[in-house]
């Protein structure tokens, strides 16, 4: 193998193969967004048929779930789930400690108190042992992430929720087009929440976010909620009363349009991601001391992030702390051409705003609970250690052209893996 990169050998990645474009934008994404830009209708408060409709429908369809609601964005899709399940002050909802800020964020927003539970070592998706210890008189939902795509194990999560009476909010934001046990994610819970952004699986021209439920007046709560709660019919004129406390978080057209023309290709481009990301970490299951990303045996995963843990003592390092060893080894894959990244600095009950307790107000919703802190055992240790020893590829492998490019990846891995001894003295020398 040629010398590494970071000491001046070439890089395994050639530097005119790392363009990749994603989303892919073609000439039916341009036509259905022109289509709306030529209508009537660019706003979906419209008392006809708009683009964002025909997107509720065609999504719904997809998932298998009765309804589906398009608002801004997926954090508002969280938090109007949450809103429209009447969770609010007083009320704890269960999180993972390892997720995007905003699975913890909407709850706060809902003026209800986010609880922290521990995650899989290696599917990163809410441990339901350690969700039963943290259920309290206060708890109301439970928010299982599908963290990176990987559907939590909604099953034991299920059985709780139904135990203790609560609510299940499927954070789907990264998961479009996963399965759990046969059944896609979003028709799993009470509520689901997608996003739409750009980088998603499934995007949209910018922002967007969907809500899917099998229970008809949570999504006609939802539908509310997003226009300053009102009811907006078809074939009725607006009469502007707000029925319920709402916002404005609407879903625009032309986003829907383009979504909903993407979303006719996804089957496709579900199907090529798979085969190269499978082939890619095919190549990769050998390699000592790397955990890749992995799926349950009765799910399927959406490979939206590909998270790589590494071990320390499996490298014949047990000296060298974890978070060394990742930050040697994301510098000399980076001079190989792979852009791995840390992606989250702290777990989510390290975050500023849920330790110091910002909210609103006079320190609200955390005065809600009277004085009382939540239910918190000591620690996350699978998530404070899965942020010391792993590393994320991102966007990079979600074009369906990007097989050629994945085993360059492939190349760059084994390239490294056959200069560990190098990799040691550079671990060493860090720690």
């Amino acid at each position: 193998m040629d010398k590494l990169a970071v000491l001046g050998g070439n890089p395994a990645v050639p530097r005119d193969r790392r363009s990749v474009s994603w989303p892919v934008i073609t000439e039916e994404d341009r036509k259905a967004v022109l289509g709306v830009l030529d209508g009537d209708s660019l706003v979906s408060n419209s008392d006809t048929p708009t683009a964002v409709d025909d997107l509720e429908a065609r999504f719904a369809e997809h998932v298998g779930a009765a309804r589906c609601v398009g608002v801004s964005n997926g954090t508002t899709a969280l938090q109007i789930a949450l809103a429209a399940l009447n969770i609010g002050p007083g009320d704890e909802v269960i999180v993972p400690a390892l997720s995007f800020i905003a699975s913890a964020l909407a709850p706060l927003h809902q003026m209800a108190v986010p609880v922290f539970a521990d995650v899989d070592p290696v599917t990163f998706t809410l441990d339901p042992v350690d969700v039963a210890r943290r259920i309290t008189g206060r708890t109301a939902a439970l928010l299982p992430v599908h963290l990176h795509g990987m559907p939590a194990d909604m099953d034991p999560l299920r059985e709780l929720a139904d135990r203790h009476g609560l609510a299940v909010v499927e954070d789907a934001a990264q998961a479009h087009g996963a399965t759990y046990r046969g059944r896609a994610v979003g028709s799993l819970g009470d509520a689901a929440a997608f996003s739409l952004q750009v980088t998603k699986n499934l995007p949209t021209c910018g922002e967007g976010g969907l809500i899917t439920t099998d229970d008809h007046a949570v999504a006609d709560r939802a539908r509310m909620i997003r226009q300053f709660g009102e009811v907006i019919e078809a074939g009725k004129s607006r009469d502007y009363v707000s029925y319920r406390l709402g916002w404005n978080a609407k879903l625009n057209p032309v986003q829907a349009a383009f979504a909903a023309s993407q979303l006719a290709r996804f089957p496709g481009y579900e199907a090529q991601r798979q085969a190269n990301v499978t082939a890619f970490l095919d190549r990769l299951r050998g390699l000592p001391g790397i955990q890749v990303p992995a799926r349950r045996e009765y799910s399927s995963h959406a490979w939206h992030i590909l998270r790589f843990r590494f071990d320390p003592a499996a490298l014949g390092l047990p000296e060298v702390a974890p978070a060394a060893l990742r930050a040697v080894i994301r510098r000399v894959m980076r001079a190989e051409g792979v852009p791995l990244s840390q992606y989250q600095l702290t777990t989510l009950a390290q975050q500023t705003v849920f330790r110091e307790r910002e909210g609103f107000g006079r320190g609200y919703p955390w005065a809600a609970l009277d004085g009382a802190a939540p239910f918190a055992p000591a620690g996350h240790p699978v998530a404070e250690a899965v942020i010391k020893d792993s590393l994320t590829l991102q966007k990079r492998h979600l074009d369906p052209t990007s097989g050629p490019l994945l085993q360059f990846y492939a190349d760059a891995f084994e390239k490294v893996w056959s200069h560990r001894d190098t990799l040691v003295t550079l671990a060493r020398a860090a720690s």
